[in-house]
C-alpha cells in the first residue's frame, strides 16, 4: 500500500480531488501504454512472505517492532499487527540456479531474523494462520504502530459503517464480529511477482487466475482460526470478510468486494486499473503534487501515485502492479494466492510451479481461458480454499471433443499441469537441477495427498485423542510445527503427530 501515508481527516473536496486525480492517473497509463513506454523484457522475478512471531509456548508475541529494531535491515518491515512481519527479497531474473539462490537467501534471513526475535523471547513461524490465534489478539491496540494501518482500519470501518461479521463454515462453523479490520492480519501470505511487458501482460493474469487454484489445493496450510477448523485454506475468506467495507444491503445489491477474485477475462492491464476505478471508492484520498499528464506530455515518468495507492487497497488474489526502476516504467502481476510455509523448500517448490506453469499456459496456442468459463475458474478457487489438496475441479478436457469436465486437483496436477511447469522452466532458462528438485517436491506432495494444511489437521487431531483438550492440542501442534520448519525438511516428509506425550495442563 506504499511506504509512507500521512493525513488527517478528509474532506469532500479532497475526495473529488482525488477522483480527478485517478481519472488523470488512469489516462496518463493508457498513454504510457499506448506510445509503448514500458520496459523491455528483463524475466524479473521477486518474493515477499508474511511471517509471525510467536513464544516458545507457540503463543502469539506482539514484539514486531523491537524485533525489526534488533534485525535493522531493509529486508524486512512491519505488517498490519504487532505479530506480524514481512520479509522482501530483491528481484532475480528467472533462470539458472535461480530457485536454489532464493532458497539460500531466505535460509540466511530467516535464519538471522529468527536469532534477533530469540533475544527478546520470540520466534519466526512461517504459517497461513496462526493457530493460536485469539480473538483477543486481533483487536486494534495490537495494530502497528504505523500511521497507514490506522488510517486504513479508521476509512475502512467508517466506509462499512457497523462492526464486521466474520461467518466462516467448513469443518466446524465459526460466526464472530469484529470492530476493526485486524482480524486480516492473521493471513500471512507469499507474494510472487512477475515483470510483464504490456504485449504479455493479459495472458500472464489470466494465466495465472487459472493456475491459482491448483496454487492452492498444492500449498494450502491455513485449516485453523480462532480455534475452529474451518477450510483448508481459510485466508481467502477472512481476508473477504475482515475488510468488507459493504454491509449488508449493499452485498445483497451485488456490489463488489473489496477483496476479489474478478469477474472476466481480460485483454489488456488497463482493463483491470479502469475496473478499479470504476468499481471501488477511494479509501485514502491522498492527493500527490505531481500532474500525471503534464509528465507525460514532456516525456517524463509519471509516479501515477494516486492510482499505485488506490489499486493497493484493492486485494485481488492476483493484483496488477504499476512501478518504476531506473527511471523506466514496468509492471508486473502480483501473485498473492498462497499462504506462507510450511518451510523455505516448500515455499520456493511453490514458486517453481507457479513460474513454469503461468508462463506455459501463457503461451499455449489455445489457452485455457478460451476453453474455460471465468465462473469455473473462481468456483476452483473456491473448492480448492474449501477441499485443498482433496478439491475437484472443473477442467477443459484434452483431445478433440473439448468442453469441460470435473477432474481431482492431483490428478490434474500430475497429469497436466506438472509437465506443463516444467516446459514453462525450461522456456525460462531454469537448470534442470532446479526444476527437477522443487517440482519433486510438488509431485511428492501429490503422491502422499499431504500439505500444510492437512498435516496441521492430522497432527491436531492426534492430539486430541491423546487426551488434550482443544487450546492445549493447537499450541502442541504449533510448537511441533516450527520445530520441523526449523528443520526445513518439506512438509510431505513430517511425521503427523507429536514426537512425546504432552503434559497435559
Amino acid at each position: 500500500m506504499g511506504e509512507k501515508v500521512v493525513a488527517g481527516q478528509f474532506d469532500l473536496s479532497d475526495r473529488q480531488r482525488y477522483r480527478e486525480k485517478l481519472q488523470m492517473c488512469l489516462t496518463g497509463l493508457e498513454r504510457l501504454l499506448r506510445e509503448k513506454r514500458f520496459d523491455r523484457p528483463k524475466n524479473l522475478m521477486g518474493v515477499e512472505i508474511e511471517l509471525n512471531l510467536a513464544g516458545s509456548d507457540g503463543m502469539p508475541k506482539m514484539l514486531n517492532g523491537q524485533v525489526l529494531e534488533r534485525i535493522a535491515s531493509r529486508d524486512f518491515q512491519t505488517e498490519l499487527a504487532m505479530f506480524n512481519l514481512e520479509v522482501n527479497i530483491a528481484p532475480h531474473r528467472l533462470g539458472g540456479r535461480v530457485f536454489d539462490r532464493l532458497a539460500e537467501e531466505l535460509r540466511t534471513s530467516l535464519a538471522y531474523a529468527d536469532r534477533k526475535a530469540g533475544e527478546v523471547d520470540a520466534g519466526i513461524v512461517m504459517i497461513g494462520i496462526l493457530p493460536t490465534l485469539d480473538r483477543d489478539d486481533l483487536v486494534s491496540s495490537n495494530l502497528s504502530e504505523a500511521d497507514r494501518y490506522t488510517l486504513l482500519n479508521d476509512q475502512i470501518v467508517a466506509a462499512r459503517g457497523e462492526d464486521f461479521r466474520l461467518d466462516i463454515e467448513g469443518v466446524e462453523h465459526l460466526v464472530c464480529t469484529s470492530k476493526s479490520i485486524v482480524p486480516e492480519a492473521a493471513c500471512t501470505s507469499v507474494q510472487l511477482h512477475l515483470q510483464v511487458t504490456p504485449a504479455r501482460f493479459a495472458d500472464v493474469w489470466n494465466a495465472a487466475q487459472a493456475a491459482s487454484a491448483a496454487q492452492i489445493a498444492l500449498g494450502a496450510n491455513s485449516p485453523f482460526l480462532f480455534g475452529h477448523e474451518l477450510w483448508r485454506e481459510s485466508r481467502p475468506p477472512l481476508f473477504l470478510q475482515s475488510t468488507d467495507t459493504r454491509p449488508p444491503e449493499l452485498q445483497a445489491q451485488g456490489v463488489r468486494p473489496r477483496t476479489w477474485f474478478g469477474e472476466r477475462w481480460i485483454s489488456s492491464a488497463y482493463d483491470l486499473f479502469e475496473e478499479n476505478l470504476r468499481y471501488f471508492p477511494a479509501l485514502l484520498p491522498i492527493c500527490d503534487d505531481e500532474e500525471p499528464l503534464e509528465v507525460v506530455e514532456a516525456g517524463g515518468v509519471p509516479k501515477l501515485a494516486e492510482l499505485v495507492l488506490h489499486n493497493g487497497t484493492i486485494y485481488r488474489w492476483n493484483r496488477p502492479v504499476y512501478g518504476i526502476a531506473d527511471g523506466v516504467p514496468h509492471l508486473r502481476v502480483e501473485n498473492r494466492v498462497l499462504p506462507a510455509g510450511p518451510t523455505i523448500t516448500d515455499v520456493i517448490a511453490n514458486a517453481a510451479f507457479y513460474y513454469g506453469l503461468v508462463r506455459a499456459l501463457a503461451e499455449e496456442p489455445r489457452p485455457v481461458w478460451t476453453r474455460l468459463p471465468f465462473a469455473a475458474a473462481e468456483a476452483n478457487f473456491d473448492a480448492a480454499c474449501r477441499y485443498g489438496i482433496d478439491a475437484r475441479f472443473v477442467w477443459p478436457r484434452r483431445g478433440r471433443y473439448g468442453g469441460t469436465g470435473e477432474v481431482d486437483a492431483v490428478t490434474l496436477v500430475r497429469d497436466e499441469l506438472l509437465p506443463l511447469a516444467a516446459a514453462g522452466l525450461d522456456a525460462w532458462g531454469v537448470e534442470a537441477a532446479d526444476r527437477d528438485l522443487y517440482l519433486g517436491v510438488i509431485e511428492e506432495r501429490c503422491r502422499r495427498r499431504v500439505n500444510g494444511a492437512s498435516w496441521q489437521a492430522a497432527t491436531f487431531h492426534r492430539a486430541l485423542e491423546q487426551g488434550l483438550s482443544r487450546e492445549a492440542a493447537l499450541a502442541a501442534t504449533t510448537r511441533r510445527y516450527a520445530e520441523l520448519m526449523h528443520v526445513g525438511e518439506p512438509v510431505h516428509t513430517w511425521p503427523v503427530g507429536l514426537p512425546d506425550p504432552v503434559p497435559l495442563g
